[in-house]
């Protein structure tokens, strides 16, 4: 029984001089819907490429549901959905037309269920009412939809999404989030690449970071966040007296903002209203207080120290 749907161990990917990819050791649980993270350019699309068999890994070694790649592509690709690096299709036919060509080139698809699973496929990324568009004419956000429905043309076990929701408005993002949802129900094992962090957080139950081609950091959410800073903000206009009654606590209290106090929580942290019994009993006029755990944004800059506009 396979517990991985993908595993590496010292993965590396060089082009020329340049190390895109250096020794990732990728762990995605089977089920799992795993959010692959990382500034531009810091080798999380060479990874995928290599994954799926696009590009041959300089060393180590790959494993899809099992199997080692690329050598058992021929096994496991027919398993694998993908939508990489933006879709691409025949600008002048339909999306079902262009689906069609897609769903004939498959050697291993059943040409009389052709027409059912195209229109399955179209109406579950919500590109019904457009089936007599030309691409040409679409948007980015309906060629991006389109390229998800030509991964869902058969049942997958591992569907890999390259920026899902690039081009998408608001509603089609939410949708996009509920088919990720849907998927991973029915017991698909999804590899998100996204830049959107919120997102991330709503769908996803596992997080790999990279940052300069390497994985920086893996695991559940709840381990991500566990790594983080607990902070308590204290809003008072008495910031002397407040910070000598928290320095009592041993805490380091410092401005953060006009009439805010920022200090970092030990491990456990002391119960809270302790604090503000302490406070009040020192006359400090207590405004506000919140115990705030870093975001898996605040730990993606922590890990990585650069945003996502940042080329490597």
């Amino acid at each position: 029984m396979v517990d991985l749907a993908v595993r590496t161990r010292g993965l590396r990917k060089t082009y020329g001089r340049q190390v895109a990819v250096a020794d990732v050791d990728l762990a995605v649980p089977v089920g799992a819907v795993y959010g692959f993270l990382g500034p531009n350019g810091s080798g999380k699309t060479s990874t995928i490429r290599v994954l799926l068999g696009l590009a041959a890994p300089t060393s180590g070694e790959v494993e899809l549901l099992g199997h080692p790649m690329p050598s058992g592509w021929r096994t496991v690709l027919p398993r694998v959905g993908a939508l990489v690096e933006g879709p691409a299709f025949y600008p002048w036919l339909s999306g079902p037309a262009n689906l069609a060509r897609l769903d004939a080139a498959d050697r291993d698809a059943d040409a009389r269920t052709r027409r059912t699973r195209i229109g399955e496929a179209v109406e579950r990324v919500g590109l019904t009412n457009a089936g007599g568009k030309r691409v040409k004419a679409y948007s980015l956000g309906m060629k991006q939809r389109l390229g998800i429905a030509a991964a869902l043309l058969r049942p997958r076990d591992l569907l890999v999404l390259d920026e899902p929701t690039n081009g998408l408005d608001p509603q089609g993002t939410r949708e996009v989030r509920g088919l990720v949802r849907s998927l991973a129900a029915d017991g698909t094992t999804l590899v998100v690449s996204s830049h959107l962090l919120a997102e991330i957080e709503q769908v996803c139950s596992h997080v790999g970071v990279m940052s300069g081609g390497r994985l920086v950091a893996q695991g559940t959410l709840a381990e991500l966040g566990a790594g983080g800073e607990q902070v308590l903000l204290l809003r008072t206009p008495d910031h002397e007296d407040a910070r000598r009654t928290l320095a009592g606590a041993g805490l380091d209290a410092r401005p953060d903002g006009s009439a805010t106090l920022r200090a970092v929580l030990p491990d456990p942290p002391p119960p809270v209203e302790d604090l503000v019994t302490a406070l009040v009993a020192a006359g400090v006029r207590v405004q506000g207080v919140e115990v705030r755990r870093d975001s898996l944004e605040d730990r993606f800059v922590a890990l990585t120290g650069e945003g996502f506009e940042v080329v490597a």
